[in-house]
């Protein structure tokens, strides 16, 4: 196997599985959330309607169903239902009823970046569970075939993670002045030009997501970028305010997603099939035209 081809190998060896720790993380911290403050805290789901009973069960049973996600993606065995149920709890109860709010309210205004994180996470969650094993049944049947499909959900995750960065890019030049409060005093530079830059860099890669062509190395991009601000902007306001410590985990999800999403696109650029079957992700993929020696680049 040429040389070029082994660091390729590695690097998209490594892509998903590191995704899929921090996408891990960020659902055992959010399904805790849910525990801790008794709401639907994944997506930033509307507040519970004040006429319905069953407000705390619901919180817990939700929370649970996120932490068991997040679990499945440390073991990495089994579990696609589990991860795409979690996905399906966020399309229903966050991402659909922020719907008829973002249709009334101001254009990109707060209530767009609540539907675009439950946007971002429900389509995540199809793109991981992508990753997983591949469930066995003794028959083949119509939910099973669709259970366990694997372009499909990416395609999905890469969509709803471009819409949400285009999204993110936008506001950041609307609400710069907000924009700038997150960056620490530290920071060397213009804060403003930092805001704006970061917007612009956003928009680059959202919309680089959204274009099949470039869509594999904006997602590695647009993954490095968001974990250096995890670290930068994120971790040290975690304890600022309960938003905040929701934000820190979405933007461990956010840049988890778009690793999984690069590792698996480069990955089919060069002919390489995931393999469905393994529970060993230091090695996820198979090489089968290597095997014939034929080179896929």
């Amino acid at each position: 196997m040429p040389g070029p081809q082994v660091a390729v190998l590695n690097t998209v060896s490594r892509l998903i599985p590191i995704g899929k720790l921090f996408v891990a993380l960020a659902f055992l911290g959010m399904g805790v959330e849910h525990f801790v403050f008794q709401e639907f805290i994944t997506g930033r789901a509307p507040a519970w309607p004040a006429s319905l009973p069953g407000k705390t069960i619901w919180a817990y049973g939700s929370g649970a169903a996120i932490v068991g996600a997040g679990l499945t993606l440390l073991v990495g065995k089994k579990g696609r239902p589990l991860v795409m149920l979690a996905g399906i709890l966020i399309l229903l109860w966050a991402l659909l009823r922020h719907v008829p709010i973002v249709a009334t309210d101001t254009l990109f205004a707060g209530s767009w970046t609540r539907a675009g994180k439950a946007l971002m996470l429900f389509g995540g969650a199809f793109a991981v569970a992508a990753t997983l094993p591949a469930e066995n049944g003794r028959r083949k049947s119509t939910l099973l075939t669709l259970i366990n499909r694997s372009d499909e959900y990416i395609v999905l995750g890469r969509i709803c993670l471009g819409i949400f960065l285009v999204i993110s890019g936008v506001q950041h030049f609307i609400f710069t002045k907000f924009v700038v409060t997150l960056i620490p005093a530290w920071f060397p530079g213009n804060a403003t030009w930092w805001a704006w830059f970061a917007g612009g860099a956003l928009l680059a890669g959202g919309i680089g997501l959204l274009v099949p062509r470039t869509a594999a190395p904006a997602a590695l991009l647009s993954g490095l970028m968001v974990f250096s601000w995890f670290w930068i902007v994120h971790i040290p306001r975690t304890f600022v305010s309960v938003s905040d410590g929701i934000a820190v985990f979405e933007a461990l999800a956010v840049s988890g997603i778009a690793f999984v999403v690069a590792g698996f696109l480069f990955a089919r650029r060069r002919g390489l099939e995931l393999d469905g079957g393994t529970s060993q992700w230091a090695r996820p993929f198979r090489v089968a035209r290597y095997a014939r020696g034929v080179d896929p680049v």
